[in-house]
């Protein structure tokens, strides 16, 4: 037996309730080792960065299941593995680098060294089981990257969104907010802000037809509502039919009821700054069920990223507004989570995670960390493969709120599309800072608004806040973007970082002023402070429309 993974203790907030139960049946989750991730990796560098003679010829479905897909010796170890062990595996992904199998703990127990307990959490209803260590026979070795759910105890922290909850009653329909500048207490950033301040055009998209939609992802049963989104266009998008709503898409048994006690604000938010921003761009919403009553958080972003493996047309654009702490994720499923989203990029999706509303903290969560000068980065908003979205507030200048999460992932190593904005930045950094992080890959990448930004939820308009907001809104500008690519008979953005670091950093607003301690956390706490260039706050800055679709077209 060797050692695949382990954790030293459970993290904070969960409990040991005792040993699970020896005849308690539950499933496992193996992934494959691919057969060529590097190559993959390096496909993905060459078609996405400028200059580059590949530049933005992505790849088909099936190109890259040639990459993915688990070698014969991997699939032959795993089926004689199962074989000998009375175990019926079942593949689970289209390009078959995923298979599950159901047992009993006792049997998980002894196949792979593991001492399955019991665990609750306050912010759970219900224990989940897992171990603190994993190990694989030696004939497995080499041949299986995952085995899920084991060491991993990543749970989705949602709404991301600092939600202010404030009624805003004077601002009725048609009525244009009294300010756009969200640093004003009676500022109100609307739609019709955003597109001033970035240059967001509002004519309608004219190229669905050629692939181009936006899909919001949506966890923890989270209702997106029809009637909050027409609302929602009424007051804000009175220009645009006020009946313009998404397709519901469903995986692992999600639903969408529409009984408007089941309305969620991070759903309304996400349905409502992309429908409401991306100006005819068709918009999917994806309910993925499972997280509360099923495998958790991270097989459900894993079952994302599988089921979109297998749409022959996928969305041009990504977005989603969950997350947690990088370190509640085990090591081994972020970096499987992590190659998915490479596989999406290298098809052409441009994958869009808002970076955490915790500061410096991460999902820290209470006053009593203010003083942890240890930072939390956040996953996915870590993975090099993804590009994260912080938040902004203020005009003229644009500022970091004080919310928006960044610093470097401990999983990740700096990507070299990245590393030169990095050791910039670091050098910043006074050498007896004492904040401890590390110095891998480092987030966000852009950054938008998000704060004082007007949402309706259950007939009401609230204000709300956050990176949440932030995401959505770039990922609506990369689409407007796409539709006039598509347009020009040009391929769409696809994965943006390596295009963002290089060809379109000037396409962004430098923001050069902030400090992320965090919502909760006074001002004196020990954080990041924004800089010239790239910073851990907003990332190259906020974007700006005309440029950035020149940098697109050249």
């Amino acid at each position: 037996m060797v050692v695949h993974e382990s954790r030293a203790s459970p993290p904070a907030g969960f409990v040991r309730q005792g040993v699970a139960p020896a005849g308690e049946m539950f499933t496992l989750r193996v992934a494959l080792t691919p057969n060529n991730v590097a190559g993959l990796e390096a496909k993905l560098m060459s078609i996405s960065t400028p200059g580059s003679s590949e530049f933005r010829q992505w790849l088909s479905k099936e190109e890259v299941k040639t990459f993915v897909q688990p070698s014969s010796e991997a699939v032959s170890a795993v089926n004689t593995f199962a074989s000998a062990n009375g175990l019926k595996p079942t593949i689970i992904s289209p390009n078959g680098d995923w298979v599950s199998f159901t047992l009993p703990v006792s049997h998980a127990n002894e196949l792979f060294a593991a001492k399955f307990e019991t665990f609750t959490h306050p912010d759970m209803k219900r224990t989940i089981t897992r171990t603190l260590s994993v190990s694989l026979p030696s004939e497995l070795v080499g041949h299986v990257d995952v085995i899920h759910p084991t060491t991993d105890f990543a749970m989705p922290r949602a709404p991301l969104a600092p939600a202010i909850s404030s009624s805003i009653p004077a601002l009725g329909k048609h009525e244009p907010a009294p300010s756009c500048n969200s640093s004003d207490p009676a500022g109100v950033v609307t739609p019709t802000c955003l597109q001033n301040l970035y240059g967001i055009p509002t004519t309608p998209a004219t190229s669905s037809k050629g692939g181009n939609a936006i899909l919001v992802t949506g966890y923890l049963g989270e209702s997106a509502q029809t009637a909050d989104l027409e609302a929602f266009l009424e007051a804000f998008r009175p220009d645009i039919p006020s009946n313009t709503t998404f397709t519901l898409l469903t995986l692992d048994n999600g639903t969408n009821p529409q009984d408007p006690a089941a309305a969620a604000d991070e759903a309304d938010l996400d349905t409502q700054y992309t429908v409401g921003i991306a100006t005819g761009v068709p918009v999917q919403f994806l309910s993925v069920g499972g997280v509360i009553d099923g495998p958790g958080f991270s097989a459900s972003l894993l079952d994302t990223t599988t089921f979109l493996d297998g749409v022959e047309n996928p969305p041009s654009v990504m977005t989603t507004s969950y997350g947690d702490n990088e370190d509640h994720f085990g090591s081994s499923v972020a970096a499987k989570i992590c190659d998915g989203y490479m596989a999406l990029g290298a098809r052409g999706i441009s994958v869009l995670f808002a970076s955490g509303d915790g500061g410096v903290r991460g999902g820290h969560d209470d006053l009593s960390q203010c003083s942890n000068n240890t930072f939390v980065p956040v996953f996915p908003a870590s993975c090099p493969y993804v590009t994260s979205v912080g938040s902004t507030i203020g005009f003229a200048p644009e500022i970091a709120v004080n919310f928006t999460s960044g610093g470097f992932s401990s999983y990740f190593a700096v990507p070299a599309y990245q590393s030169p904005a990095v050791e910039a930045f670091l050098k910043t950094v006074p050498p007896d800072f004492p904040g401890i992080f590390s110095t891998g890959r480092g987030f966000p990448d852009v950054s938008t608004q998000g704060w004082n930004t007007p949402t309706v939820l259950q007939g009401e308009t609230i204000l709300s806040g956050g990176t949440s907001v932030s995401s959505p809104t770039f990922a609506s500008i990369i689409a407007l973007i796409n539709d006039r690519l598509i347009a020009a008979g040009r391929p769409v953005l696809g994965f943006l970082n390596p295009f963002i670091y290089s060809t379109a950093s000037t396409a962004f607003t430098d923001v050069t002023s902030g400090h992320n301690s965090g919502l909760e956390c006074p001002a004196s706490s020990v954080a990041f402070d924004a800089a010239v260039g790239w910073d851990p706050l907003t990332g190259v800055g906020t974007p700006l429309f005309p440029e950035l679709l020149a940098a697109a077209m050249y």
